[in-house]
């Protein structure tokens, strides 16, 4: 799939949002990527999946992790993808853990999905939780990487589309200055 199909999709599912949003690290940015709008809609899901699912075709995967929240329906559907078993992890008093009875055995072959890696911090504790367990990470698999190759795993990732948003900060925003209202995504809905 070419970029501008991607984007096209993105765009029609209300992943890219255009703006002035306060991202989570305190800087300001024009654009912002809400991939959990994609999974709205089955038929962009199953095309952008797919395409993470051919980057690990060759690969023998037993299992899929995907750390919550971001990673749970992506993990389903490239297991549903795939035919193998998915599991998620989540926050327990502020660490990534396996709960509701999940577990990974030991040498398990498991690759790691998740719908935008920035920093990589959930994904390198779901990583070492898996290792602990004694099982192997194959990969890990995101649909946006936002990183600038500045998140470094031991495995390889691998993404749909890698995504550069030009940040700011406060004192240097242009849209501070043009006295643009600023938004802290998931503070309140955003409109198509």
């Amino acid at each position: 799939m070419k970029r501008e199909e991607i984007l096209n999709i993105f765009e029609k599912a209300g992943v890219l949002l255009n703006g002035h949003f306060k991202l989570t690290s305190g800087r300001h940015s024009k654009q912002y990527l809400q991939c959990a709008q994609l999974f709205q809609y089955p038929e962009y899901s199953k095309k952008i999946t797919e395409e993470l699912v051919k980057k690990f075709k060759d690969e023998k995967i037993d299992l899929i992790v995907g750390p919550a929240v971001g990673g749970i329906i992506l993990a389903y559907e490239v297991a549903r993808q795939l035919n193998i078993k998915n599991i998620f992890m989540e926050r327990e008093n502020g660490k990534m853990t396996l709960r509701r009875g999940f577990n990974i055995e030991k040498g398990q072959r498991v690759l790691v999905v998740e719908d935008v890696v920035t920093t990589g911090g959930s994904v390198k504790e779901v990583i070492d939780v898996i290792k602990e367990c004694g099982g192997e990470v194959i990969g890990v698999g995101s649909i946006v990487n936002r990183s600038k190759g500045n998140t470094k795993f031991d495995e390889e990732l691998r993404s749909v589309i890698d995504f550069d948003i030009e940040t700011y900060t406060e004192e240097d925003c242009p849209l501070c200055k043009d006295r643009v209202e600023v938004v802290k995504p998931g503070s309140r809905t955003f409109k198509k």
